[in-house]
């Protein structure tokens, strides 16, 4: 089954204290998400990666912000299950293609959506969604390129997600919302397994 299909929502997560990452994916895991892509923003990122993948094992985990070939190679080492990258380069296309693991590469232009076509990619993240014209650019990619589908990230909301699912074009959306900073930082899991069920009932 593709990555897209697995959630509707996909949380972009931060870890800042690595001793948050195994119970913010539990609750994740909870609350109906299983898929959680855990962006390389931090020092403690890859080593967070790891530890969901071995304790929480109903979790899809995979590393965000993924931008060079040594970022490919850490994040596979760390036990990742999937890469997603915030744009494609041509050197960033080819360490991916070769790392044997699903990938949403970043695209945010027709030419770049066509250029990852071109080498047989039909899945990819779409981002900045809103600042690179949301729902409505989408809407356009579609008659031109039926065949690709993305998961739009950036600048969603909880009230906008549901236009964006609504696209035939779109399998799910990446959210940052579902773990707030301070949620966090205080050890609210409910709350983020609240926000969680909530992302989880929008399809």
């Amino acid at each position: 089954m593709s990555l897209l299909d697995l959630a509707p929502v996909v949380p972009v997560v931060v870890i800042q204290d690595l001793e948050t990452a195994v119970p913010a994916a539990r609750a994740l895991v909870s609350g109906g998400l299983p898929v959680i892509e855990v962006t390389l923003r931090t020092d403690c990122a890859l080593e967070a990666i790891g530890r969901i993948r071995a304790e929480v094992p109903q979790a899809v985990v995979g590393a965000g912000t993924v931008r060079t070939p040594a970022d490919v190679e850490a994040a596979a080492a760390a036990g990742a299950a999937f890469l997603v990258t915030p744009g494609t380069t041509p050197l960033l296309a080819e360490a991916l293609g070769a790392c044997g693991l699903p990938c949403l590469p970043g695209a945010a232009t027709a030419s770049e959506v066509m250029a990852l076509a071109e080498r047989g990619i039909t899945e990819m993240k779409f981002f900045p969604a809103e600042a690179a014209g949301g729902v409505a650019y989408l809407k356009s990619l579609a008659g031109p390129l039926p065949e690709v589908r993305f998961c739009p990230t950036g600048g969603i909301r909880p009230e906008t997600a549901p236009d964006y699912l609504a696209l035939p074009n779109v399998g799910c959306v990446g959210g940052t919302w579902l773990t707030p900073a301070d949620a966090l930082a205080s050890g609210d899991y409910a709350r983020i397994e609240k926000l969680a069920a909530e992302a989880a009932a929008l399809r």
